[in-house]
């Protein structure tokens, strides 16, 4: 089906199942503890062997030589597989840059260098632990800071120059009566899911599978053909259920590589999962930045200039944060210039974590934004509203297809109580606390990708879904079962949704907010196509109603299930996509609102509430879009407050490898949360009528807490994460 026309009425809009809140349908399975995660899934290749990694002790430099020979011989070891085996890396699979395997040269600490296969896991560990590895270590950069000044320009894509230009922002900014110029840094940061990098590969004859936790299974179908050398027909992945991803297994690691590697070696199926320090220094992250705003501003609060850099750093053959990219987009003025430079790190490969680009870019913007309100004297929303645009500001011909940010703030504003915080910082206190209000903006784009599916009527009338789209906790199992349920009229416990197997059409994938409304897109159209063979098959017209399990045309009613007596019906749809999200910039907004305690003595913060505002479309389903949105507002208190992957300058590895370490939000740290979604269905999106939430719900989060902090304290801390100790010195006397 080709979507290339705004979406009319359509049997979606009934939303008699699309739409209402709705519990997940493989909510048992993961409470009672039996959803098949990769590493368990026990049932699925007999014998099943152990493998365990070996990672690079140094950041940077050659191995000389490795001694194997204890390992080989140690207790219940079946096979030893070493990175010299192989003189060059294998090849790099789809969007990474670090090498996984394959070579002498060592990239980056923790690179896999080796599996040792064994009968259990603790004689695969113990074996491990006996090889002795002799290395050439070479000088390596880790340090961003000293890295910047030297970082070069990225260049712009598709031809266009470096520096995105509008106007003269040179200019504009030397005569703008108010102005800020201000540098800022984010950290290093985890995905830190749970579930770790795990595979189970078999093989039979030339025909790999590999049961894995990845996001993107036609990707790694595709990525893991072309690493080992093999036909793509030849591989199978399997991943139905993902114990979290957040852009961490958007692409295949070295736990698939060397799991069928090792399975190859070994003669019998793999598994292997990596250990939790490799989740942080073998496999990837969010790069740090240093960044830079500067905002010139009219006396009434108009911005009339916006400049926006980035500075991040990446292996050579690495991608920087994409950190401006919503500066481009998000508010109005009629000057501004955006860029980004790369500074060549030897850090482990920084890649896609959970709106890469503008989760640290908004955390910047954002705090700006306030501290322009404060030197203009305007309210934080109000300034925000006055600076709002309903065309993108660089091609203004181009319309938003849908924008409701003002009302977001409004909204918000109103039903968080905003009009009692007081504008003056430091004022507010309940004892030894000190409290404060926050306000920010969140912002990401909606991501247009073909998705296909299959849909099956069964003799019984059941229906069967099958497409390689995950779940990546996300609940696309249940939005993909209303959709189904909605298009067919049959009641959602008649359908069943198969997910994760490559032998499936190919989907959108789990990815950049794109994965709910691209699949259910997919879904949609295979539908049409099933609905109309069901309508033939039953000889009724194409105006045939599906409710209730009948199939309606006039006077006739006729059982859905009439039409599959014979054998079940089966049809396949792929959604693609004509030039409606060029015609139109399509996104998605939210507001975010927080209130934080911090005490005046100690300097801790605590977060008392926060809400979110959601503009993303129609919203497929309130129960797991709300879930998602505050699952990622939890993530943002991480990134506020604690998350920070620390460097080691000397060895050039994540010091804080561990979820004892690197600290992550957990229940105690946000006592309660709010999400309201305005729902306002787009149709230049899809004929779902809907976008994305799951990144939204994190743009913006961080800086509403900082700009909280700051009107609680008075202290303005530039620097993520706000630790106590950025701060204590400078906190107001508690009297």
């Amino acid at each position: 089906m080709k979507f290339d026309t705004p979406a009319g009425k359509n049997p979606i809009d009934q939303l008699k199942v699309v739409g209402r809140a709705t519990s997940r349908i493989d909510g048992r399975l993961k409470t009672t503890g039996t959803a098949p995660y990769a590493y368990e899934r026990h049932d699925v290749a007999k014998n099943q062997a152990y493998g365990f990694v070996v990672g690079a002790a140094i950041a940077k430099g050659r191995i000389t030589a490795m001694d194997v020979a204890a390992a080989k011989a140690a207790p219940g070891v079946l096979a030893v597989v070493t990175t010299l085996d192989h003189a060059a890396p294998l090849p790099l699979g789809m969007m990474n840059a670090a090498p996984l395997f394959g070579g002498d040269q060592v990239v980056h600490y923790h690179q896999a260098i080796a599996v040792v296969v064994a009968d259990s896991f603790e004689q695969a560990r113990a074996a491990a632990a006996l090889i002795r590895t002799d290395y050439a270590r070479s000088p390596g950069q880790f340090d961003l800071a000293a890295s910047a000044d030297a970082a070069p320009l990225v260049p712009g894509g598709n031809g266009q120059p470096a520096i995105h230009r509008v106007g003269n922002f040179d200019s504009a900014f030397a005569a703008a009566p108010v102005t800020i110029d201000r540098r800022y840094t984010t950290p290093d940061e985890s995905h830190a899911m749970m579930e770790p990098h795990a595979t189970i590969a078999s093989w039979e004859g030339e025909k790999l599978t590999v049961w894995t936790s990845n996001q993107m299974i036609a990707w790694g179908k595709g990525s893991l053909a072309k690493t080992l050398g093999i036909k793509p027909e030849n591989v199978r992945l399997d991943s139905p259920f993902i114990g979290g991803g957040f852009g961490g297994k958007l692409f295949i690691r070295a736990d698939v590589v060397l799991a069928a590697l090792a399975a190859k070696a070994a003669q019998r199926p793999v598994k292997i999962a990596l250990p939790r320090p490799f989740m942080m220094n073998n496999t990837t992250h969010r790069p740090a930045t240093i960044q830079r705003v500067k905002l010139g501003a009219t006396r009434d609060g108009r911005l009339t200039a916006i400049s926006h850099s980035s500075i991040s750093g990446n292996l050579a053959e690495g991608k920087p944060e994409s950190a401006v990219q919503q500066t481009q987009l998000l508010y109005a003025a009629p000057h501004r210039e955006t860029f980004m430079k790369l500074a060549a790190l030897d850090l482990p490969e920084g890649n896609a974590m959970r709106a890469p680009g503008e989760a640290p870019g908004l955390m910047v913007l954002e705090m700006a934004m306030d501290e322009m309100a404060e030197a203009l004297g305007m309210d934080p929303v109000e300034f925000r509203i006055l600076n709002d645009t309903q065309v993108d500001p660089t091609k203004p011909e181009r319309k938003f297809s849908q924008r409701h940010l003002v009302e977001c703030l409004r909204t918000g504003a109103e039903k968080f109580g905003w009009s009692k915080r007081n504008p003056k910082p430091g004022q507010q206190r309940e004892g030894r606390w000190l409290i404060g209000m926050g306000v920010a903006v969140g912002f990401r784009n909606n991501l247009l990708t073909k998705s296909a599916a299959r849909i099956r009527l069964e003799r019984n009338g059941r229906l069967t879904v099958e497409t390689d789209m995950t779940d990546i906790g996300t609940g696309t199992y249940t939005i993909l079962a209303q959709t189904a349920a909605e298009m067919m009229g049959v009641p959602l416990e008649a359908v069943t949704v198969r997910l994760g197997d490559s032998d499936f059409p190919a989907s959108a994938g789990s990815g950049g907010q794109w994965g709910a409304n691209n699949s259910t897109a997919g879904l949609y159209a295979a539908c049409v196509k099933l609905r109309a063979m069901v309508a033939q098959k039953l000889g009724l017209g194409e105006e045939a109603h599906f409710a209730d399990g009948m199939v309606i045309a006039g006077n006739q009613r006729l059982p859905l299930a009439q039409a599959a007596r014979d054998g079940a019906i089966a049809a396949e749809d792929i959604i693609e996509y004509g030039t409606l999200d060029k015609t139109y910039q399509q996104s998605t907004f939210a507001s975010h609102f927080v209130e934080v305690a911090v005490d005046g003595y100690t300097g801790e913060t605590r977060i008392r509430r926060m809400l979110a505002v959601c503009d993303a479309g129609r919203i497929l389903n309130p129960t797991a879009a709300r879930s998602q949105v505050i699952g990622a507002m939890t993530m943002g208190v991480g990134a506020a407050l604690s998350e920070e992957l620390a460097v080691d300058p000397r060895f050039g590895f994540f010091v804080n490898h561990d979820l004892a370490g690197y600290e992550v939000a957990v229940h105690a740290d946000v006592p309660h949360q709010e999400v309201i979604f305005l729902d306002y269905p787009d149709d230049k999106s899809s004929p779902m009528k809907a976008k994305g939430v799951g990144e939204l719900g994190l743009c913006g989060v961080g800086a509403a807490i900082a700009n909280a902090i700051y009107n609680a304290t008075g202290v303005r801390v530039r620097d993520y994460p706000i630790t106590l100790d950025k701060h204590l010195d400078h906190l107001p006397v508690i009297v």
